[in-house]
């Protein structure tokens, strides 16, 4: 156990040491100073860059739950989270039209239609598989993201579309110097809350110690009177949840596009950074891959003059974590002895 946490404290205070070194060097070098990159816009974009990677996080959560309970990696997680946007813009933009609806009431039956989704894609498509080679299963979860995405294309084509009202209103407070964007704060504060209650409701409730047990072993906890088919059907809603919920907070950032789907894999890397089985991974690892995308649009690019770094940099970061740490920074180590 010593050893353990000695490793990652290690690693940890490794990687905070290298980030700040690279940062100083970066606000105080010459260079720097020549493409107007200061201090303070590092600090700019490094806040920045945890309230988005809060959100991400949230959605690296979809993730993490569903593989712990059920072993599978849901390709589709990126779509998940573009029909949440979708479903949220259409309940506005269509009740909007002939009465006014609170934004409050628009979330609340959007998450219900995730629900409903969740428990139809577990029943009709995953459940029939269980026992099935894990490669079909991924497979099903690749077509069920093809699927979603052409019922979203079809219904609402291909041009961005944006929420109106806005969730949040379209200001910007000053802190220290700092200019920070209300979707931003309010973006953070809502992730890091509902990130804190699902790890409350994991820790303490009977139905997250229950899904603990399912993810240790669906033997044992078939042993001790629970329905690891429920388990099953719970972990896809509440991971369509906090899908959704990222869904609508990135499309009142961003735009509501399908371009939201391949969200979903950019969030990867941060699924793998904190561990595909780790619900902390999952929440740390969402953080630090906002943070590295913003500083590598900001910084990088206008240092080394690289277009496109922004895309790139989380893939090339989860490369050099898989070389280093296959199972991630708090994933379960799976040693086979042969």
């Amino acid at each position: 156990m010593k050893e353990f946490l000695r490793s990652r404290i290690f690693g940890w205070a490794a990687f905070a040491v290298i980030t700040i070194a690279v940062l100083a060097f970066l606000s105080l070098s010459e260079t720097a100073r020549s493409k107007g990159i200061s201090g303070t816009l590092i600090l700019q974009l490094f806040i920045s860059g945890i309230s988005f990677g809060s959100i991400y996080a949230l959605v690296a959560l979809g993730f993490a739950i569903i593989y712990k309970a059920t072993s599978v990696v849901n390709f589709a997680q990126g779509q998940f989270l573009m029909i949440g946007a979708y479903s949220c813009f259409g309940i506005l933009s269509n009740l909007t039209s002939t009465t006014s609806i609170p934004w409050v009431w628009a979330i609340i039956l959007s998450l219900v239609f995730a629900i409903v989704l969740a428990m139809v894609v577990e029943r009709l498509i995953l459940r029939p598989m269980i026992g099935e080679p894990i490669i079909s299963i991924i497979m099903a979860t690749i077509g069920l993201s093809y699927v979603l995405r052409s019922i979203a294309t079809a219904i609402w084509g291909t041009d961005p579309q944006y929420f109106s009202p806005k969730l949040f209103p379209d200001k910007t407070v000053s802190v220290a110097g700092l200019n920070l964007p209300y979707e931003y704060i309010w973006g953070f504060s809502l992730s890091i809350t509902l990130l804190c209650l699902f790890g409350l409701f994991f820790k303490y409730s009977k139905a997250g110690i229950a899904m603990r047990a399912t993810a240790f072993s669906n033997q044992v906890a078939l042993s001790m009177g629970i329905s690891v088919k429920n388990i099953f059907a719970l972990s896809w809603c509440i991971s369509a949840v906090v899908s959704f919920i990222g869904g609508i907070l990135l499309a009142n950032i961003t735009a509501v596009s399908v371009d939201l789907g391949y969200m979903g894999l950019k969030v990867f890397p941060a699924v793998i950074l904190g561990g595909l089985d780790s619900v902390l991974g999952a929440a740390i690892g969402g953080i630090v891959i906002g943070v590295l995308e913003n500083l590598s649009d900001g910084v990088v690019s206008k240092l080394f003059g690289l277009q496109g770094i922004k895309e790139v940099a989380p893939f090339v970061f989860l490369v050099i974590i898989l070389m280093i740490k296959p199972y991630g920074l708090f994933g379960t180590e799976e040693i086979e002895r042969v």
